[in-house]
C-alpha cells in the first residue's frame, strides 16, 4: 500500500532566503529608477545648498579669502533694520501679487473653463499664455514703454484729459509687472482645478433655492481650493524671489531680497557669507510654505466640502 505525501502551499515552501530576497528586490527597484535624477538632484541642488550653507556661517567672508571659523554673525546681522525692511518689502510684494493674480486669474480661468464653448477652450487658453512665450525680460522693458512719462498709458491719459502719472520707480509698477508676469500661471493651474469642477453639485444647490453667490462660496470654492492654494503659493515663490522686474520697474527704491543678495555676491559690498544667510534664509521660508501647504492643503479643501 502506497502512501502520499502531502503537497505543501508555495508559501509554506518559500524559505526565509527567498523571502528576503523578494523583500530586498522590492526595495532595490525603485532606488534603481530614482537614480539618475537622485545624481543630478544631488549634484546640483543638494551640493549648492551645502556649500551655501558652510558660507552663510563663516562671518565677512569675502572672495578669495580662507575660511577662518564658523559662527551665526550672518545670521544675526540679518535682524538689523535695514534688512528687514528689504525682508519686509519682499514679502508685501509677494502678497500683493499674489492677491491680485487670484483676483484676476480666478474669473479668467472660471469664464475659459466652464463658461466658454468646448471648442474655443484651448485656443483661449493657448492665447491667455502666449506672454509665456517671451522672455521676462522683454516683458519688462515692453511695461518700461507702457509707463515711463512719455509712455503709452499716460498719452492715452492726456488723450481723455487727464493728468499724467508718475508710474516708474514706484510700488505700482512692481505689481503691475509682476502680476502681468506671473498671471498665466495661476490661470493654468485655476483652469486645471475648474476643469473637474463637478456641475451636478451646482445643480443641486440651485435646486434647494441656494442663490448663486451662496452656490460660488460653498460649492466652487471648497472644491477649487486645492487649486487655489496651489497657485497662490507658485506665484508667491516665483515673486519672492524675482529679480527682474523690481530691478527694471522699481528702481532704487524697490530693493528686494533678491537683489540684496545680488549686490551680496557681484555688487560692491561682496560679503558672500550675508549673501548666503539671505539665500538660506529665502530656502527655509520657501520650503516652509511648501510644507505647510502639502500637510495642510488638501485636508482643509476635504473639510469644506
Amino acid at each position: 500500500m502506497s502512501t502520499s505525501t502531502p503537497v505543501t502551499p508555495a508559501t509554506e515552501r518559500s524559505s526565509p532566503d527567498s523571502s528576503m530576497q523578494q523583500r530586498l528586490a522590492k526595495l532595490v527597484q525603485p532606488l534603481i529608477l530614482l537614480a539618475p535624477a537622485g545624481f543630478w538632484l544631488f549634484l546640483l541642488l543638494v551640493i549648492p545648498t551645502l556649500l551655501i550653507l558652510q558660507l552663510s556661517l563663516v562671518p565677512g567672508i569675502r572672495p578669495g579669502q580662507p575660511i577662518q571659523g564658523f559662527g551665526l554673525g550672518n545670521y544675526l546681522e540679518i535682524f538689523q533694520p535695514i534688512y528687514l525692511r528689504v525682508i519686509g518689502r519682499s514679502i508685501s510684494y509677494a502678497i500683493g501679487t499674489t492677491v491680485i493674480c487670484l483676483l484676476l486669474g480666478f474669473p479668467v480661468a472660471y469664464w475659459i473653463a466652464v463658461l466658454a464653448p468646448k471648442r474655443w477652450r484651448n485656443l483661449l487658453l493657448i492665447c491667455f499664455v502666449l506672454p509665456l512665450w517671451t522672455s521676462s525680460l522683454l516683458r519688462a522693458y515692453a511695461w518700461i514703454t507702457i509707463l515711463r512719462p512719455t509712455g503709452v498709458l499716460n498719452s492715452l491719459l492726456a488723450a481723455i484729459g487727464l493728468p499724467g502719472q508718475t508710474w516708474l520707480n514706484r510700488d505700482p509698477a512692481v505689481f503691475i509687472g509682476m502680476s502681468y508676469s506671473f498671471l498665466p500661471y495661476i490661470v493654468l493651474i485655476l483652469y486645471a482645478s475648474l476643469e473637474k469642477l463637478d456641475k451636478r453639485l451646482l445643480e443641486a444647490a440651485a435646486d434647494l433655492g441656494a442663490p448663486p453667490q451662496t452656490a460660488f462660496w460653498q460649492v466652487t470654492v471648497p472644491q477649487t481650493l486645492p487649486g487655489i492654494a496651489a497657485g497662490g503659493l507658485l506665484v508667491f515663490i516665483t515673486s519672492l524671489g524675482d529679480f527682474v522686474v523690481p530691478e527694471l520697474l522699481g528702481g532704487a527704491s524697490s530693493m528686494t531680497t533678491a537683489r540684496l543678495i545680488y549686490n551680496q555676491f557681484l555688487g560692491a559690498t561682496r560679503n558672500w557669507g550675508l549673501g548666503s544667510a539671505l539665500s538660506i534664509l529665502l530656502i527655509l521660508g520657501v520650503s516652509l510654505a511648501i510644507a505647510l501647504l502639502i500637510k495642510y492643503g488638501d485636508r482643509n479643501a476635504d473639510g469644506l466640502v
